[in-house]
């Protein structure tokens, strides 16, 4: 929906090894920015005593007393489990300087400890011990115990007074390990379009959304008419093409310049993994998104909305923007949350830089679980949304969600490439992927593993149980082989490309896997 998705997104510049926020922060990657605010200004510096060790430079100019900078944890603060952190920090002055360090957006009320420092150079390790800290704004001793993921830091706060100082190595105890890795691993398969049968978009999977909201314009300025016709999205030589074009359409008693599609998937659930293949539209002023919204959204003209589940206003159905494009310079594609606590503005984010996402195929992927939502690309993760406190305002994530795909024109995504005519975002595949509904403990059990999938020649079953039966369905529950040996593979090499429900039963009990035929 992005109704206030407001355009102040700071887009972080870098290579696409990119690593979400997690202390111990040494400023050796880019994504360990820090918003300033209050006229203050963050960017990366180089130590004065060792140039080849990046650090933080942050600046304050002296105009305000309360000037600034924070960062979003992706691995939150835990006092209960450490109290001190540490940092080390540079001052070119021989003068007394206060630093503060204050915790908000946890599971307690904000908390803070200040230190003071003198001396030009490096003092290293300074000390904050939240068992000793302060209630923020009351100033209330506290021994700090809450969880919190994001840390906020004041230099001279309270005063006027302009500086430049150097930070590194802002550290709480933990061991630097990948802040990407993804907490539980999807693999069956559930819901897909491999886009295998040119013409119109598959009704049986996707719904256009065309329905102009309230006012006679799409949401953010956009300047486009969403169409069902086939100009504007359609299926060819196994790829989806999702078309932005530049032409006067009267549609709804509303006249606009462009057109495009939005499409709606007719498929939602709760937890999984999205895989979306694809290469991205060219000019300025094109917006496309692989994106979700939650079901329940009270959106007019919305697929889900049709029928009869529209019962929560945006943003409390919760928004995954998956992959957007146009938000920033050219080849920055980004991820985003929308939640009660975040969005617009204020919305949880994370950029990535890529070579040509015009001519470049890319898979853009979500892992969404119930502890946290990790991004990809290209099976690289580089950003992860996990709140410290999860209830209706940080995680309505608990229902389901479903899949949009579109092109919007203009709006945020800046002024239109005048010489534009048209563009489209091509799309390979669409892939969910879930797991078995048996336990854990069953599946490992029974060891039952169905690989290659997806799969072009042979499918092998791995178990330790003797199977007595192998079924495969079409998508229309036809039985397209049946096995009734106990042989472990299954040959598939005269089957269509598609997505087939495989049904196993063993000694023990029957599992049905989704396999998809590629």
């Amino acid at each position: 929906m992005k109704q206030l998705y407001i355009c102040t997104i700071c887009f972080l510049l870098g290579n696409n090894q990119f690593f979400a926020q997690q202390t111990p922060l040494d400023f050796s990657n880019p994504v360990q920015t820090f918003t300033a605010f209050g006229g203050s200004q963050f960017s990366f510096g180089v130590d004065q005593t060792d140039a080849n060790n990046p650090v933080g430079q942050f600046f304050n100019d002296g105009s305000q007393e309360w000037q600034g900078f924070f960062i979003d944890l992706s691995s939150p603060i835990d006092l209960s489990e450490q109290q001190i952190i540490t940092l080390s920090f540079y001052q070119f002055d021989p003068n007394s300087h206060t630093i503060m360090l204050k915790l908000e957006n946890g599971s307690e009320a904000d908390v803070e400890v200040v230190q003071s420092n003198s001396g030009s150079g490096w003092s290293y390790d300074l000390t904050f011990d939240f068992s000793d800290a302060t209630l923020s704004g009351v100033g209330t001793p506290v021994n700090a115990m809450g969880v919190y993921n994001r840390l906020v830091l004041f230099i001279d706060g309270g005063a006027l007074i302009p500086g430049t100082y150097l930070i590194d190595d802002i550290n709480d105890g933990s061991v630097a390990s990948d802040p990407n890795e993804i907490d539980v691993v999807y693999t069956d398969l559930v819901w897909s379009d491999e886009f295998d049968s040119d013409g119109a978009v598959d009704d049986t999977k996707w719904f256009h959304q065309t329905q102009l909201p309230a006012g006679g314009s799409w949401f953010n300025g956009e300047q486009q008419h969403y169409t069902n016709r086939i100009e504007n999205s359609f299926v060819e030589s196994g790829f989806l093409n999702i078309v932005a074009i530049k032409e006067n359409f009267t549609d709804q008693g509303e006249t606009k310049q462009y057109t495009s599609a939005r499409l709606n998937s007719k498929f939602a659930f709760t937890y999984g993994r999205v895989d979306v293949r694809a290469k991205l539209p060219e000019g300025d002023g094109t917006w496309p998104a692989i994106w979700t919204l939650g079901k329940n959204i009270n959106e007019t003209g919305a697929y889900w909305q049709t029928q009869g589940f529209g019962t929560t206003s945006w943003p409390d159905c919760g928004e995954i923007d998956i992959m957007e494009h146009g938000l920033g310079p050219v080849n920055h594609v980004s991820s985003a949350i929308h939640t009660p606590s975040s969005f617009g503005a204020t919305v949880n984010f994370q950029s990535y830089i890529l070579n040509d996402v015009a001519n470049d195929f890319h898979v853009y992927s979500m892992n969404w679980s119930p502890n946290q939502i990790t991004f990809l690309i290209d099976g690289v993760g580089f950003y992860i949304y996990n709140p410290a406190v999860k209830d209706a305002s940080t995680w309505p994530f608990d229902e389901d969600q479903y899949l949009l795909l579109n092109i919007a024109m203009g709006g945020v995504a800046g002024s239109i490439d005048p010489s534009f005519t048209q563009s489209e975002m091509v799309i390979d595949y669409v892939r969910v992927y879930q797991n078995s509904p048996l336990s854990i403990d069953d599946l490992n059990k029974d060891k039952i593993i169905v690989y290659p999938n997806p799969a072009r020649e042979v499918i092998t079953i791995k178990t330790d149980s003797d199977i007595e039966n192998l079924k495969l369905y079409n998508s229309l529950g036809q039985i397209v082989i049946d096995q009734n040996t106990k042989t472990k593979t299954m040959d598939i090499s005269q089957l269509q490309n598609g997505v087939y429900i495989l049904k196993i039963k063993s000694e023990n009990l029957t599992v049905t896997k989704r396999i998809l035929v590629d």
